[in-house]
């Protein structure tokens, strides 16, 4: 990953991180910063793989598959994690 100093907020990503804004929100009156939202996001990510990883001992492939892919995370029948973004 690199590092870049700014962030373009494209209409789509707004809209995101709007929508994860009033996940991460504790009421209709909270507006989260920025900062607080990304983290929010990052560590869903973290923790879902990790969740992934942990539940391949009690659940079968297919299983998992059908409950934890998404557009960001794709599984293979129990052979790896992997981003779609990029």
């Amino acid at each position: 990953m690199t590092k870049r100093t700014s962030l373009k907020l494209t209409d789509e990503r707004q809209r995101k991180l709007d929508r994860a804004s009033a996940i991460v929100a504790e009421d209709e009156y909270d507006d989260p910063p920025m900062s607080v939202v990304i983290d929010a996001a990052l560590t869903h990510l973290i923790e879902s793989e990790q969740n992934i990883d942990d539940a391949r001992d009690e659940y079968d492939p297919e299983t998992i598959q059908a409950i934890a892919n998404t557009s960001v995370i794709g599984l293979r029948y129990r052979t790896s994690l992997e981003s779609r973004y990029r």
